[in-house]
């Protein structure tokens, strides 16, 4: 098992997945998927965590994980190659959870930057008595816990996430180390592994803002229909100094040019060099470089430029449209995906939780030890 490598990763269930999620995890995933490099993948739909803040809401997201389903396997996740699964269903996770609870202190969740950022985002407050503000649900607080016995009950070696889920790999690297010193070394320190590009690490809101959020109403989603991107990409916030087609133009914070960074490739200039053809003015540009450089120096529109990346997300967003359009018929088999993959990680999570449970020596019934016990507390009391 030491020398295996293995690929846990997953995503909370609160609806469909946008270009965000694309370029920061699932592109990577399933290029990991593909390039035969790790001897097993697991790809969880976390719905236990996303309970811990909707838990007067399961019907949401007992809905939503349909949609995650049918994300990834339009993205390209392959059941052969990947095991797909549902969180709540390998109850040894919440049994791990329980014990590694035991290794983290209050102090430490709440140094937690994501953990931090999270509560803030949520509205979350310490104070139940403050108003229009709930108190923090002791789930959500733990749930950096919860990642950690998910990560480790398959001994990932590599876990692909975004930068603001690196404070969360850390965390369980330290309840790893405190475990294996305290117990024995049963498990296995994980590795982050962020995407390769700057721009991937975190893709801005089609508003601008820093972050691409369901709640802020600024994603493109990947099952958005084509007359859905085109609108989205037509009210893109770009520079607000740019009035005039004339007046030069900043690249830097400009989330178009940010999406074209994540989605451009050099072939796109020959097949969607038309985009920058007009009545009055035309151009005709062989790199991204050469599009930022005329958008500095002036004399190229933002219409052009938000047509050419309407047609760069196309090419990429078109084939997962297509493939979703076919897996939304059959239903059925989505949902004997996960059943299989859940099978095939619970029986992976079991073995991890027994080898746990022998290191803190609660393991009672397990053959041989019953009868060590026994013949060892006979001994004692005669």
């Amino acid at each position: 098992m030491a020398d295996k490598k293995i690929i846990l990763t997953g995503d909370r269930p609160t609806g469909r997945l946008h270009i965000g999620h694309y370029v920061g995890s699932l592109r990577r995933r399933v290029e990991l998927q593909n390039s035969g490099k790790f001897d097993e993948i697991y790809i969880m739909i976390a719905d236990a965590q996303a309970l811990t803040d909707n838990a007067d809401n399961p019907e949401k997201v007992r809905q939503n994980i349909i949609e995650v389903a049918l994300d990834y396997l339009s993205a390209g996740l392959d059941p052969a190659k990947s095991h797909l699964f549902i969180q709540s269903q390998v109850s040894e996770l919440t049994e791990l959870t329980f014990f590694y609870n035991n290794l983290v202190t209050v102090q430490r969740l709440q140094r937690n930057p994501t953990v931090k950022a999270e509560i803030q985002m949520r509205g979350f407050n310490d104070d139940e008595s403050a108003d229009n503000k709930a108190g923090i649900p002791v789930g959500f607080f733990c749930y950096p816990i919860s990642q950690a016995a998910d990560i480790t009950a398959f001994k990932a070696t590599v876990v692909p996430v975004g930068e603001d889920q690196l404070p969360m790999i850390e965390q369980t690297r330290e309840i790893v180390r405190k475990f294996n010193s305290t117990y024995a070394p049963v498990l296995v320190e994980p590795t982050a592994l962020l995407p390769e590009d700057a721009a991937s690490l975190r893709l801005p809101g089609t508003d601008g803002r820093a972050k691409m959020s369901k709640s802020l109403g600024n994603c493109i989603y990947l099952s958005d229909d084509s007359e859905t991107v085109r609108e989205k990409i037509r009210g893109m916030y770009t520079d607000p100094g740019h009035l005039q087609v004339s007046d030069p133009g900043k690249v830097e914070g400009n989330p178009v040019f940010t999406y074209l960074d994540a989605f451009c490739k050099p072939g796109h200039f020959d097949r969607f060099g038309d985009c920058f053809v007009g009545k009055k003015v035309s151009f005709e540009f062989h790199s991204l470089d050469e599009v930022k450089a005329q958008y500095r120096a002036g004399g190229l529109g933002d219409v052009m430029v938000k047509n050419f990346l309407y047609a760069v997300l196309e090419d990429t967003l078109a084939p997962i449209r297509e493939r979703r359009h076919r897996f939304e018929q059959d239903i059925p088999y989505v949902y004997e995906v996960l059943r299989q993959g859940t099978l095939a990680a619970r029986e992976v999570a079991a073995r991890t939780l027994a080898e746990v449970k022998a290191a803190m020596k609660i393991n009672y019934f397990d053959p041989g030890v019953l009868d060590a016990l026994i013949a060892q507390q006979s001994d004692k009391y005669r």
